[in-house]
């Protein structure tokens, strides 16, 4: 009765967020404000209060406007002064909980731009704020950066006189899942997004989480011996690359496809007996990298996949994200990143329950234990046909050696809205970058301008059918490569500069995990 009496109030609470909608205007030809920066602090909307308005010079001339929306929902919103008549919202990272904005630097080519703390203030690794709170879990969820959008866009639209011409999101991880969830559940609010290593299932990506936390400390009252040690994950990267760096043509510490890597774990170097060593596994760490490999499962069914191989011992890899100990984090009392977000999910988000207790938990009733929690938090949905028919586009990316959040979801999401709907090449594609970890970094490159991509395939129809990425060291380019939209992959040619994008080729490859 409790969740049904949420769901009511949330319908409720619906009809009063979105109290206005926006009348799509030409937009100016000099595209200068109509109005000075500082009125915009005396406009009345329902719900919206502006709180600051404030011309700045540098490091071009802007106006920016912070406010709150409803009770708590907080966003800044940039104007400047020479206005490309486009709006680019960001997304953020992690619980949020602070105004955070992806793509908060695009105002300085022009865009407005806008980003919001999604309706609650805190730490980005807790979600307590969240305990016995429907208002601000259905504002994390999905809310805040819908209500963010339509204020932000009426603001453009007293600023300059006129409507942003085109709209776009871009995000990643917590942000990617933002993305996902406006191009499922609000079509209508962006023309054009990006999505980067996407977290869109969350109570599914936690249940991941929590399998390894169980696996790798095993008790919650030892946070200091993770099982997989450091030198585990030294030799490990180190036998992974020995086995199938090459297969590509090149040797580079990147796996180009890491399914191509049949690599198999019970050939790892056994210690023996009781001994522990740097040059070998006990059969408790060889049992605990499997599970990571393996994913997590209901006893019947693939709840969350494992990750693949590649980017063990990188910095930023295992250690940051599965492993620990993380030293940044520790100070929490979280010795891994995993820990942090697969507890925190299932204390506050799932069984609002700060007592909750991973180390006893068996997934046997997974299902109806976070179904709840589903509802508002995952943009599962594989029906876009809203997004596609008002000719939305979407651009997806993630990295193949993400620790955080496992490519193969984002693969198994895209195949089953392509078994779906055979045109999704039309609107939606998926790049998946080699080496390259959370968001970024990595021995892969993994620069690119997403923005303008994806505004050519929206307002020049041009689809992104090869996108050249960069890596950039000491402030140089170092490495170039190229991506093909999935289940395309680069392929070395054989011969060129193994740095130079120009020495690879679009090779048609439709391999499994």
């Amino acid at each position: 009765m409790k969740r049904i009496r949420y769901f009511l109030n949330s319908l409720v609470l619906m009809m009063f967020i979105v109290p206005f909608s926006l009348a799509q205007v030409s937009p100016d030809t000099d595209k200068k404000p109509c109005m000075p920066c500082e009125e915009l602090k005396n406009l009345k909307f329902p719900d919206v209060i502006v709180s600051e308005a404030t011309q700045w010079e540098e490091p071009v001339a802007h106006c920016r406007v912070v406010g709150v929306i409803g009770k708590e929902i907080n966003f800044e919103l940039l104007l400047p002064m020479d206005w490309n008549s486009r709006f680019v919202m960001g997304g953020g990272g992690g619980f949020v909980g602070s105004i955070q904005n992806e793509a908060r630097s695009s105002f300085k080519d022009g865009y407005a731009t806008a980003g919001t703390d999604t309706g609650h203030k805190g730490n980005g690794l807790k979600a307590d704020w969240a305990l016995n709170n429907m208002e601000r879990q259905v504002n994390f969820g999905h809310l805040a950066v819908h209500r963010t959008a339509v204020v932000s866009k009426e603001i453009i639209r007293r600023f300059y006189g006129s409507g942003s011409e085109y709209n776009y999101f871009l995000g990643c991880s917590r942000g990617g899942g933002q993305a996902m969830m406006e191009a499922q559940r609000y079509p209508d609010d962006f023309d054009g997004i990006v999505t980067g290593a996407p977290a869109f299932n969350w109570p599914a990506i936690a249940a991941e989480l929590i399998q390894n936390t169980k696996i790798i400390y095993p008790d919650p009252s030892n946070l200091d011996e993770p099982v997989i040690t450091l030198a585990n994950l030294k030799l490990l990267q180190k036998i992974i690359l020995e086995h199938c760096d090459a297969l590509d043509g090149v040797e580079d510490q990147i796996l180009n496809d890491p399914r191509a890597c049949g690599f198999d774990l019970d050939l790892l170097p056994q210690c023996l007996g009781n001994s522990v060593g740097d040059d070998c596994f006990t059969s408790e760490q060889i049992k605990a990298i499997k599970m990571v490999y393996a994913g997590v499962t209901d006893q019947q069914n693939e709840i969350y996949p494992g990750y693949p191989f590649g980017g063990e011992n990188e910095p930023g890899g295992w250690k940051d994200w599965i492993t620990g100990p993380n030293e940044g984090t520790m100070a929490l009392n979280f010795p891994s990143l995993h820990f942090a977000f697969g507890t925190e999910m299932f204390k506050y988000l799932v069984f609002q329950n700060r007592n909750w207790d991973y180390s006893s938990y068996d997934f046997s009733n997974f299902s109806n234990t976070t179904r709840y929690a589903s509802s508002y938090l995952d943009a599962t949905s594989t029906d876009y046909s809203e997004f596609k028919n008002r000719g939305g586009k979407m651009v997806i990316y993630h990295g193949w050696n993400d620790p955080a959040l496992s490519a193969f979801a984002t693969i198994n999401h895209y195949e089953a809205v392509e078994k779906e709907d055979g045109e999704i090449r039309e609107y939606i594609r998926l790049f998946l970058l080699p080496g390259v970890l959370h968001c970024g970094d990595g021995p892969g490159p993994s620069k690119a301008d997403w923005i303008e991509l994806v505004r050519d395939w929206v307002e020049k129809g041009i689809a992104p059918d090869r996108v050249v990425l960069s890596k950039t060291v000491d402030e140089k380019i170092s490495m170039t490569r190229p991506v093909f939209p999935y289940p395309n992959k680069a392929v070395y040619d054989g011969k060129g500069d193994t740095n130079k994008e120009s020495s690879f080729n679009k090779s048609t490859t439709n391999n499994k995990k």
